[in-house]
């Protein structure tokens, strides 16, 4: 009876150990390996997408244009992997998405989205770039864009920067009487150059005009003129008008008031031709 017992109990224990053994094994796959759970490979992106924003805001014109590329900037002069225009833009924030092929990346590069916003002469760029896809980058990004120096705004600042230094310049007046007006001027050299000329005109009850012209190689660079009623009064109106070497017009601002608006191209041409009949009278017609 006990031997009947223990061979039971034998039995048993073999049939348990078979079915475990069982439970742990995995079919053999094709050429002999065990087969494994299938996984899938790893989804590329082939978009990326975000939005654009003005760090400060800005009153845009219907004329705004808003450029956006995807650009691997290891690969130097290596065409956009994807680019977009949303023209006109002239409301912020934009949303964007780009597509483009998961073949062109090359995971060891670095991947930007440069984003540019033009409005008429002033650009808006991001101060930092936006790495996306490589090396831990995500595929959403947002750009935040910064308002350039227009050309005409960075001449008058150097144009300002000019007129800071006359002080420790060499300076020459002179003044000539006509009818009904009067007319003084003071010369300002820097080596043996004339480089700054303000001129003052009291046109009597026709007005009062207060001008600074700065030169560059004996050519009108600069002019600015605040107009008045008398010497003592407040300006009316203020014109500033400037050209680059080539001789194009960059900067061409009318302002009364609180209000600037674009000078006309007749109003700069007037201002140029005073700056040539002033620097060849103060000169004796020398231009320097």
């Amino acid at each position: 009876m006990r031997r009947l017992v223990w061979s039971l109990m034998s039995v048993a224990a073999l049939a348990l150990a078979g079915c475990n053994s069982s439970d742990k094994s995995q079919p053999a796959a094709q050429g002999g390996e065990p087969a494994t759970a299938a996984a899938g490979p790893a989804a590329k992106a082939n978009a990326v997408s975000g939005t654009v924003t003005l760090r400060d805001a800005a009153q845009l014109s219907p004329q705004a244009k808003l450029e956006i590329k995807l650009i691997d900037v290891t690969a130097q002069d290596a065409p956009p992997l994807a680019s977009k225009t949303i023209d006109p833009a002239a409301s912020m924030p934009q949303s964007f998405e780009l597509d483009f092929n998961p073949a062109d990346v090359n995971p060891a590069d670095i991947i930007i989205v440069q984003a540019v916003l033009t409005d008429g002469d002033r650009r808006y760029t991001a101060p930092l770039q936006s790495p996306v896809l490589t090396k831990g980058a995500a595929s959403q990004v947002s750009i935040q864009l910064v308002g350039e120096q227009t050309p005409g705004e960075k001449q008058l600042a150097a144009f300002n920067g000019v007129q800071k230094q006359i002080g420790g310049m060499k300076i020459t007046p002179g003044q000539k009487l006509e009818a009904n007006v009067s007319r003084s001027w003071q010369v300002f050299r820097e080596a043996g150059e004339v480089k700054f000329i303000r001129e003052q005109v009291d046109y009597g009850d026709k007005g009062f005009t207060s001008t600074d012209y700065g030169f560059k190689d004996g050519k009108p660079w600069v002019v600015v003129q605040q107009k008045k009623a008398s010497k003592d009064a407040k300006p009316t109106s203020t014109e500033r008008a400037g050209w680059n070497g080539e001789g194009a017009l960059v900067l061409k601002q009318t302002q009364a008031g609180s209000k600037t608006e674009v000078l006309g191209d007749d109003e700069a041409a007037s201002l140029q031709k005073q700056a040539q009949a002033i620097l060849s009278l103060a000169t004796g017609g020398k231009g320097k």
